[in-house]
């Protein structure tokens, strides 16, 4: 029996490859147990375009790479980078993120280093200084890595700068109206009024960019980077109105140097993506927006790598309204349905009624909740509850129940998997 385990993190717990290690765990276990042979499995971990997006491209196949980077605050941090042949995927949250804010970034905890953490708190200050400058020496490393295709994965900012520092990260330099280089982060760009954009990098005339994102959002006004985003980041209401205008000018004058696709770029859908990056991208790079799931599933080639499936197992920690606009189980239930074969989710929660739940494919959701009440708990003992949930779902699949007998069951929560 051939099982494919493709789920994304657990935020805040498990990474998408630790939570197929542990399921497998369990289903050779449960299927051990009842007396059958080991199944083979294929784990193949997937993400929707932000964070974990890297760890599905070398789960993938992907080599991983790393550079010493300017972190969202200037400090130096080294970041993760994959490539495969001339394609690179760059998960802009390991250099510009949240989770990397340096200790002392409004707060404690934060990892200076990109080995993960949750990042300094982020407050006014960071907010309005942070910037995306690493992003863009990490797209210039891969440049140096022989990479002329780059899948943009962003999500999980810390920066409003409208996607500058990925700009002076690839050679531009932003001046004030006295000839002085500007400070970095979002707020500066109240002052800019000159881009030298001599020194750009001129291998990225031959290099194509994807920007995997779900985000729709302008760049500006009220649905935009700095209101809607913004105080994540820690901005105040008065800090959101300071960035919001300090983009504004960042597109009149990005207009003057490169034309009026610029100003066009902040309209369209996705350009207030991780703090205005998506501006950019769109903006200066070319970049071509496609829902993060799409890419993902495109690269890990997931659609030939079902075939033959008997069962596919895909979750995230909560499996949720939010899921069913495009998230990852989804892409995944998508896949396996075009593939002819059954789904079935696990997740630390789900909210998703038993009618929401059969829409959307599943053949049956696993929580985390059902063997511990205590979502605290869940989120600490994933690990092992979810070696439970596989053994379960192993041994179900080892001692099918007959068809007539699944029937029946079908109102129960806690119904036999019928493959």
């Amino acid at each position: 029996m051939r099982i494919v385990i493709a789920p994304d993190k657990f935020k805040g717990s498990l990474s998408a490859p630790d939570v197929a290690r542990h399921l497998e765990r369990g289903l050779q276990a449960g299927f051990r147990i009842a007396g059958q042979g080991p199944l083979e499995v294929l784990r193949i971990p997937v993400a929707d375009g932000g964070e974990g997006t890297l760890d599905a491209a070398v789960g993938s196949g992907f080599t991983r790479r790393s550079a010493v980077v300017s972190g969202p605050t200037g400090q130096p941090l080294t970041a993760e980078f994959a490539v495969r042949g001339r394609e690179a995927v760059i998960e802009m949250a390991a250099a510009s993120g949240l989770a990397v804010l340096p200790d002392g970034a409004g707060g404690t905890g934060g990892k200076a280093n990109g080995a993960g953490g949750t990042g300094g708190q982020p407050d006014s200050a960071s907010a309005k200084a942070a910037t995306s400058l690493g992003t863009g020496e990490l797209i210039r490393s891969a440049l140096d890595a022989g990479c002329r295709q780059i899948i943009l994965g962003v999500g999980g900012s810390a920066n409003t700068d409208g996607g500058a520092g990925v700009l002076q990260g690839l050679g531009a330099i932003l001046f004030d109206a006295d000839g002085n280089e500007l400070p970095l982060g979002g707020a500066a760009l109240a002052d800019l009024a000159s881009i030298d954009f001599s020194g750009f990098d001129a291998r990225l005339d031959e290099t194509r960019f994807v920007l995997a994102s779900d985000v729709d959002n302008p760049l500006l006004g009220a649905e935009g980077a700095a209101a809607i985003f913004g105080p994540q980041k820690g901005a105040t209401p008065a800090d959101v109105a300071t960035l919001d205008s300090a983009l504004a000018n960042f597109v009149r004058v990005l207009a003057r140097e490169i034309g009026p696709r610029a100003l066009k770029a902040a309209d369209a859908p996705g350009a207030g993506a991780a703090g205005g990056v998506g501006y950019a991208a769109i903006a200066a790079l070319a970049a071509t927006r496609r829902p993060g799931i799409d890419v993902v599933l495109e690269f890990t080639e997931l659609a030939a790598r079902l075939a033959g499936a008997d069962l596919v197992i895909t979750g995230e920690g909560s499996l949720d309204e939010q899921s069913l606009l495009g998230k990852t189980p989804m892409g995944v239930a998508r896949a396996a349905a075009a593939a002819g074969a059954p789904v079935v989710a696990v997740c630390g929660r789900t909210t998703l009624t038993a009618e929401q739940q059969q829409e959307s494919g599943f053949r049956q959701v696993y929580p985390l909740t059902a063997l511990e009440a205590k979502v605290e708990i869940c989120i600490a003992q994933a690990g092992p509850l979810l070696e439970q949930l596989g053994q379960r779902i192993g041994a179900e699949l080892a001692n099918p129940v007959p068809a007539a007998t699944a029937t029946a069951n079908s109102a129960r929560t806690k119904e036999p998997l019928n493959v």
